[in-house]
């Protein structure tokens, strides 16, 4: 068993989810990570699951893998998603399924058995990553702008659900990032994005590190519930 502090993210193979590993490592955590598929790196103090975070079974083995080893979860963080812009008419109900299994499902699965955890010493904090897609009503992207704003709904409820066992759940809203899930989509719908913020430019993953590590601090215990757009969304 682990005095420092465990933190738990989601979709950690590339871009934000694998910044984010570094970055909790850096800060002292023992950080545990999970993506479909392995990474193709290492950090110490860094563990990886091959999971799918819609998979009730994968996530259940993982999180009595990380209780076992540490005794605690303090930290989870959902940042697993995935997206596919495209009209509606030319949207497929199998990538409809997929989006909201894994932006939606997913998220709820983690939250409910990492909650299980962190109840035992009744203390933990959450945090969901949703998306600007969803207050701008972005066209193209109905699914998962939809997806993120069920894990939006999702985070003021299960913000009173978990309050009595001292577990915090609040959401970041990050702007386009400069990560794969953007790299094909054409430059002027991306431009088209950044015009609607009030901070005109793409954001950057210390921006989103920065908003999580208010929402994650001891200190944050009476912030609950909370939805932060970033940009000025």
């Amino acid at each position: 068993m682990t005095p420092e502090p465990v933190a738990l993210i989601t979709g950690t193979r590339k871009g934000i989810g694998k910044y984010l590993a570094e970055h909790y490592v850096k800060r002292g955590f023992h950080t545990e990570g999970c993506s479909r598929e392995p990474v193709d790196w290492s950090l110490d103090r860094y563990t990886h699951h091959c999971t799918d975070v819609a998979d009730e079974s994968g996530v259940r083995a993982m999180l009595d893998s990380i209780r076992e080893r540490h005794g605690r979860l303090d930290v989870l963080i959902n940042n697993a998603g995935i997206a596919s812009m495209n009209h509606c008419l030319l949207t497929p109900l199998a990538t409809a399924e997929r989006i909201f299994r894994t932006n939606a499902i997913g998220p709820f699965l983690l939250i409910r058995e990492s909650a299980k955890v962190m109840k035992r010493r009744n203390y933990g904090r959450i945090v969901n990553l949703g998306t600007v897609a969803t207050p701008l009503k972005l066209e193209g992207e109905s699914m998962y702008a939809a997806s993120k704003a069920a894990v939006e709904s999702m985070t003021r409820i299960l913000a009173r659900e978990l309050a009595p066992f001292g577990i915090t759940v609040n959401l970041v809203g990050p702007t386009p990032i400069q990560t794969d899930l953007i790299r094909g989509v054409p430059q002027q719908k991306i431009q088209a994005i950044i015009d609607q913020l009030a901070v005109k430019r793409l954001g950057r993953f210390e921006d989103v590190s920065n908003a999580i590590d208010f929402f994650i601090r001891p200190e944050s215990d009476y912030i609950t519930g909370q939805v932060l757009y970033l940009g000025g969304a």
